[in-house]
């Protein structure tokens, strides 16, 4: 059963607008019940124009550590004392842990909640396909980079967005390519062992980013990853599944980030994964 909260019980919470829709109370409050923390984590929905208000405040009455959703995962770097270089490469912060003598460290854990799921099996010298090029395809091609691919190709509609999407990841991304979605999807789709949707194109809906054709050339062995996981399974997903793929989706990624954040946070290493997997499942279904 959850504490009592009292005037000694820290807060946590997570930055956004709008942020009622979101998981990362349930499977915090959660973890903390299960580690027997006096902590409670609130979604605190936060306008643009007042986040360095808030940001400032929640510092100055010893808030234990926050994370930070869209639209402000850009915007906040500029409020932190120190930023991690995982976060200065990413260009995002998504948790903010605050530091001795004041200030926040601002880094970024969706890098390690997208990677989890991929750990335990080698994919050097492999090749990528990342759908979209927006502000999660950042933090995707940072963790691919990491796998030590030999291929990362990211797809896009404008030409010019995706060049400065390269440029801005050149010096870490050196093997980064790129392709206009004016060009067929198919060569690059048939030999790729790993396809990463980072669009919205299916969330709460029955859409796809691939065409039928599009995805029947993708092989088997392949593994589907959608950053969606409303409904649960995407069409995406279900597709890939037909065609014998491995698929895994956005609420792994979700709960391993918090995870990983809450680690950062607590500094314990026991933080119960299961517990927050299954508190984020109950949520979704409510």
């Amino acid at each position: 059963m959850a504490q009592a909260i009292t005037a000694h019980t820290a807060l946590l919470g997570v930055l956004g607008h709008p942020v009622g829709h979101s998981l990362s109370p349930a499977m915090h409050n959660a973890a903390i019940d299960a580690l027997g923390l006096d902590w409670v984590y609130l979604a605190l929905p936060v306008p643009a124009e007042g986040l360095a208000t808030v940001v400032q405040g929640l510092e100055a009455i010893g808030c234990r550590g926050l994370n930070v959703t869209i639209p402000h995962k850009q915007a906040v770097a500029g409020l932190c004392r120190r930023l991690s270089p995982l976060a200065e490469r990413v260009g995002a912060v998504n948790t903010l842990v605050p530091l001795e003598g004041g200030g926040w460290l601002g880094t970024n854990t969706d890098v390690e909640g997208f990677l989890t799921p991929l750990r335990g099996q080698s994919w050097q010298g492999r090749q990528a396909l990342v759908l979209g090029n927006g502000g999660s395809s950042r933090a995707v091609v940072a963790a691919l980079v990491e796998l030590e691919l030999d291929t990362i190709t990211v797809v896009g509609r404008r030409p010019e967005a995706l060049a400065a999407f390269a440029a801005d990841c050149s010096s870490w991304a050196p093997r980064l390519g790129t392709c206009t979605l004016d060009r067929p999807l198919e060569p690059l789709l048939a030999s790729a062992d790993l396809v990463v949707n980072t669009t919205p194109v299916g969330m709460n809906s029955d859409q796809c980013p691939l065409s039928p054709g599009q995805l029947a050339v993708l092989r088997p062995m392949a593994t589907v990853y959608d950053l969606i996981y409303v409904p649960r399974p995407t069409q995406l997903l279900r597709q890939a599944a037909a065609r014998g793929c491995s698929t895994i989706d956005g609420l792994t990624m979700l709960v391993h980030q918090g995870a990983a954040s809450l680690r950062l946070w607590s500094g314990r290493s026991d933080v119960p994964v299961a517990a927050m997997a299954a508190a984020a499942e109950a949520a979704l279904r409510d």
